[in-house]
């Protein structure tokens, strides 16, 4: 990478900096210090605004680095992901939009919450909903560290370590000063900037091939090393049977994950009636659709013009396939052009980490505040304010971001994403599931259900061969391996729905008819609803 490009670069990372610190100053002074102004915007977005939000905080650096890179590398097994991430959103617009925004106020707690006992409940459920919330965001906060410092051509540790601080501090001023409104529109403006990005590029891959989509794949098959296999199943999930259940593992933790994660369901808040929650899920499924097809033609596209052995050789998980893409389209390394389109790629990069810690953050520092502080507190002691509780979390959670992403700067953290959507499903889908269609669901089965989730998911990962027992493991130089799969996801969603299940047959507690009742008018018709 030349100095033109990482001019160019930081040139572009500080003019979007600059944007969303402006966002966010305005933010901060048209804000009313209410809680319904700080978790939810006041409700004021309108379906394409929320839309558009959505799709930026669901869609992350890894998906935009990630799958294409996996898809350059492993042809048809890594274009299963995209397929993965999309279909999970019909889960969501079919089970969760609109009885969730029907249900709640803030935090998923909220739904669980409105017929069990509160204080065990949110205390189970903020937990969850904190950990799975920080899962992902060191996730985002180590990616950051490492594709921004590999992009901006820094390879030593103070690059990597210096990027996490500086991305962790501006998460912090963007939550604890503009609340839901400045990361609202953030995640708008960031959607907006990856779209156009992805839409550019792919446009510049169909021209090379006159839009004869048969010589794509032909090309990338022919320049892949594995000839026709590159387009079809097997190469990454095919070897043996344990491959194939860790597909299937990983399949249902991506599919019914994206309907627990916190940061995607306090997005429903944001908006007026529960019809315009519906309606930004058909915008949000529009717009992630879309990109997860061009995800799809970019990683075809990288094995096709730059070749799998080229992207391995820059990164072995793959990561730098579409910044090279775009560095060859352009007209090579020493072209205006490419220089350019790198410069681009790597600053939509970064406006893609920026905003998705963003909205990451939001949605634990409001658990921490209206879930676990709220239930914890000292009943009659001076209670501060929830807002003022969830700007002070936005700091720790940041601090520990930071912390956990400079530990794990040197590490694969691939699997952290993989088990927060894991732990989502395990621990947030259940109770969520339950509490709105099983009548005689009780709050033993809710508490069961969530850490029924939550503890098999942490335990097995850490006994998975992504910790340790490989070369590729964090803890290459020990072996605890004793369960075989990377995913905890076909043992531990299982085991969080017959927790809850158990919790509840087993319980001396009456499930309240009433609350039931008034839960299911409510969800279905909207009355009552905030």
């Amino acid at each position: 990478m030349t100095q033109d490009h990482r001019t160019l670069a930081l040139l572009l990372f500080s003019v979007f900096v600059a944007v969303t610190l402006a966002i966010t100053t305005w933010a901060g002074r048209n804000r009313r210090g209410s809680a319904e102004e700080f978790y939810a915007g006041g409700r004021l977005f309108s379906p394409m605004e929320n839309g558009f939000a959505i799709a930026g905080d669901y869609m992350s650096a890894a998906s935009f680095l990630g799958i294409s890179g996996l898809i350059a590398l492993f042809g048809y097994d890594g274009m299963l992901y995209s397929v993965g991430f999309l279909v999970a959103w019909l889960v969501v617009l079919f089970l969760v939009a609109e009885l969730v925004r029907n249900c709640g106020r803030f935090t998923l707690a909220d739904v669980v919450a409105a017929r069990m006992r509160e204080r065990p409940v949110r205390i189970a459920v903020g937990t969850s909903s904190v950990t799975v919330s920080v899962l992902y965001l060191v996730a985002q906060m180590v990616g950051a560290g490492t594709l921004v410092a590999l992009l901006l051509g820094g390879d030593g540790g103070a690059a990597q370590a210096w990027t996490v601080i500086g991305v962790g501090a501006l998460m912090v001023i963007y939550v604890s000063f503009g609340g839901m409104r400045a990361t609202t529109w953030i995640q708008i403006v960031k959607s907006v900037l990856l779209l156009g990005g992805t839409i550019a590029l792919t446009v510049l891959v169909l021209l090379r091939f006159h839009g004869d989509i048969d010589r794509l794949l032909l090309g990338a098959a022919e320049h892949s090393g594995h000839g026709e296999a590159f387009l079809a199943p097997g190469l990454r999930y095919g070897g043996d049977w344990t491959s194939r259940f860790d597909f299937i593992s990983l399949g249902l933790a991506l599919v019914l994950g994206t309907a627990g994660l916190p940061h995607i369901l306090s997005r429903f808040y944001t908006v007026p009636t529960a019809r315009a929650a519906r309606r930004s899920v058909v915008w949000a499924i529009g717009l992630i659709g879309g990109f997860y097809l061009m995800t799809i033609v970019l990683g075809f596209g990288a094995a096709a013009i730059v070749g799998t052995a080229e992207v391995r050789a820059s990164n072995a998980a793959g990561n730098t396939a579409v910044p090279l893409l775009a560095l060859d389209l352009g007209g090579g390394a020493d072209s205006t052009a490419g220089t350019v389109l790198f410069a681009v790629v790597a600053a939509v990069a970064f406006a893609t980490i920026l905003a998705v810690v963003a909205g990451i953050t939001l949605a634990s520092s409001a658990s921490v505040a209206h879930d676990l502080y709220a239930s914890l507190r000292r009943r009659g002691g001076k209670a501060r304010s929830e807002v003022t509780v969830a700007r002070f979390s936005a700091v720790g959670i940041g601090a520990v971001a930071i912390g956990l992403g400079l530990l794990a700067r040197d590490l694969n953290v691939a699997f952290l994403v993989g088990l927060a959507f894991a732990v989502a499903a395990s621990a947030n889908l259940p109770v969520l599931l339950y509490s709105l269609f099983w009548r005689d669901f009780t709050t033993r089965g809710a508490v069961w259900s969530v850490y029924g989730g939550l503890i098999p998911a942490v335990v097995l990962v850490v006994l998975s061969p992504v910790v340790s027992g490989s070369p590729q493991s964090l803890l290459p130089g020990v072996d605890f391996q004793y369960f075989p799969l990377d995913n905890p996801g076909i043992v531990s969603i299982p085991l969080g729905f017959v927790a809850g299940w158990l919790g509840t047959v087993t319980s001396s507690e009456a499930p309240d008819e009433a609350k039931h009742a008034e839960t299911e008018v409510r969800s279905l018709t909207g009355a009552g609803a905030v």
